[in-house]
């Protein structure tokens, strides 16, 4: 092998390695709701999933928006240890008519604080609400996210219909048509909750695009390195 091959080789795996990481990094540092479908009418849990981006700073504060423009009647917090739980509401312009009479308040906002989640580590906040709204395909859920070291990050982009994502996309819960089921589903009375979704299926794929691109790496700084070997030997 040629030293010109050598180092083509070397630069290559090199190259693949970093893209991968990078990549695996980007998709697994979102803040997302899990899991990501649920069906319309129904009662769900959703675990808001808060990684922690930064390496020399703590996310002290999380906030989750509802919307409002489509309301849920019923929304209630599962406490998180170590974090205290702020629910706002808002008056709705024209009361909703739902099963029993009229709603006219919502909550519209819940604000975790007083916690901490260190560089590396995330954290699960479980709100279970219904029935879920039956005339949209998805509810947004614009979520802030703040730092110790006073930076904020706000999750409030439109992540589109599967186009190119933007850098910050908001939380996504899609809304599937009643009797196509999509995801586990609490009853009514709030007794079943379903469980919060392993990983996503994006945090999954980047793993092992991840994997595959240090492998590719490791790979070609080892042909490199004995094809240098070799080069030596021969002069």
């Amino acid at each position: 092998m040629s030293l010109r091959n050598v180092r083509r080789a070397v630069v290559v795996g090199g190259v693949a390695a970093l893209w991968a990481t990078a990549l695996c990094t980007a998709a697994s540092a979102h803040v997302t709701a899990n899991p990501e479908s649920a069906e319309q009418g129904s009662y769900t849990k959703v675990s808001f999933r808060v990684p922690n981006e930064r390496d020399n700073a703590s996310t002290t504060e999380v906030r989750v928006d509802l919307p409002t423009d489509h309301p849920v009647a019923h929304v209630s917090v599962r406490p998180a240890p170590g974090w205290k739980v702020t629910i706002e509401k808002t008056k709705l312009s024209i009361p909703v008519k739902i099963e029993g009479g009229e709603l006219s308040e919502v909550v519209s906002r819940i604000t975790w604080t007083g916690g901490e989640i260190g560089p590396g580590q995330f954290e699960e906040f479980d709100v279970s609400m219904g029935p879920l709204p039956t005339g949209v395909d998805r509810m947004l859920f614009k979520a802030e996210q703040k730092y110790s070291n006073g930076e904020v990050v706000r999750w409030d982009q439109d992540p589109g219909d599967g186009g190119e994502e933007p850098e910050h996309p908001a939380p996504e819960l899609k809304l599937t048509p009643k009797g196509a089921s999509a995801a586990p589903a609490a009853d009514k009375a709030g007794v079943r909750a379903a469980s919060a979704a392993s990983g996503s299926a994006s945090d999954g794929t980047a793993r092992l695009l991840g994997g595959l691109g240090l492998a590719a790496g490791v790979i070609g700084i080892g042909v490199g390195g004995f094809g240098l070997a070799r080069g030596r030997s021969r002069s």
